[in-house]
């Protein structure tokens, strides 16, 4: 479980693909911190398994489904990404739940100043946009982000000074692919509506999630 807060931007050192798996290597620090083999690190917003490090990179394997559903596939030397080290049981909690499993991918539509702020256009598939309301968390390439606007084809975000500096979405251009995590709590909630079993019926509805407070 991470939390949607960017520790680390690192740079990827290398990407080799052997018998359909890509091991990726990515040169960080502060990550490495305290890290041991099999610790989860959020690349991108994607849960790796850390298998081998020294004290300035690590290494982890990819497997190909996960390359073709995220932006890992498109990564080059030297490209940056996000990293966030697995949430500790206790720690604080700065953004929100985040899995590190991804919906799917968006595409950057277009970047607008206002002030110090940024707006950040993405477009997104109606399999994603289902999930994403406004004012509601969504992680964009592991980042914890607040949903500004949202209709049936895109949704915007606005990223403030810090964001800027301490991720990799500014160094994005138009057209650029994004890794789109919804948040998990729609997710359960549509499949409560569903019905536990398929061909089931719930009797949790609209009407319940609305006299328990859920919406």
């Amino acid at each position: 479980m991470f939390t949607g807060i960017v520790e680390e931007i690192g740079r990827v050192l290398d990407l080799e693909e052997s018998s359909g798996i890509w091991t990726i290597s990515i040169g960080c620090k502060k990550v490495l911190e305290d890290i041991s083999t099999g610790d989860s690190i959020s690349v991108n917003g994607v849960c790796l398994t850390a298998k081998d490090f020294t004290w300035d990179s690590f290494k982890a394997d990819i497997m190909a489904e996960t390359m073709r559903i995220t932006n890992l596939g498109s990564l080059k030397k030297d490209a940056p990404v996000n990293l966030e080290r697995a949430m500790r049981a206790g720690g604080r909690f700065g953004g929100h739940m985040v899995s590190g499993h991804i919906d799917g991918v968006g595409s950057i539509e277009d970047f607008r100043y206002e002030g110090d702020s940024i707006w950040v256009s993405i477009a997104a598939p109606q399999d994603i946009l289902k999930y994403i309301i406004y004012k509601g968390s969504v992680a964009i390439d592991g980042i914890s982000l607040t949903v500004s606007y949202v209709d049936n084809t895109m949704f915007k975000v606005t990223i403030i000074p810090h964001t800027q500096v301490a991720t990799t979405l500014t160094q994005k251009t138009i057209g650029d692919i994004v890794n789109i995590e919804c948040d998990m709590v729609a997710k359960y909630i549509e499949r409560f509506l569903q019905g536990v079993n398929i061909g089931e019926k719930t009797t949790v509805d609209i009407d319940f999630l609305k006299e328990n407070g859920f919406i």
